[in-house]
């Protein structure tokens, strides 16, 4: 799978389009979750997308720098197409890349669905948050360290 990495302003209208079109389908449709799912913070994002050997969208993520939406770098929107086939993995691991090599970041956030903890975990993400309600989904905060 190819990775391609961009800031904002480097998006083509269809690379931005496909992106929202896929978080839309899951975050608020899939996940029955109304919640204002674009916002200011895209433009702020390094975004990270996976293409499966068709050129489908397999996995994205957006990697922000520390102060946009947590006091340090934070992960979001993570999705993978086809779960269990290891590109969930794959672009989190970018990402993690990603905010420490090209932001500098030392601690990662995330707001984790619960469900998702252990694949968290497994990335060396702890807990740092009691339970909360996002969209009516529970989440956790959750941080890595380097």
């Amino acid at each position: 799978m190819a990775l391609t990495v961009k800031r904002f302003h480097e998006l083509s209208l269809d690379e931005y389009h496909e992106m929202l079109k896929l978080r839309c389908a899951v975050f608020v449709v899939e996940q029955q979750s109304p919640y204002q799912e674009v916002d200011d913070a895209d433009k702020e994002a390094l975004h990270l997308w996976l293409r499966d050997g068709d050129g489908a969208l397999a996995a994205y993520a957006r990697v922000l720098p520390a102060g946009v939406t947590h006091p340090t770098a934070s992960i979001g929107r993570v999705i993978a197409v086809q779960r269990g086939m290891g590109a969930g993995r794959r672009i989190m691991e970018e990402a993690i890349r990603v905010a420490q090599s090209e932001l500098g970041a030392d601690v990662i956030t995330i707001e984790a669905q619960v469900q998702a903890r252990g694949f968290y975990e497994k990335l060396g993400f702890r807990q740092t948050s009691d339970e909360f309600d996002d969209g009516g989904i529970p989440h956790i905060e959750m941080r890595l360290t380097r």
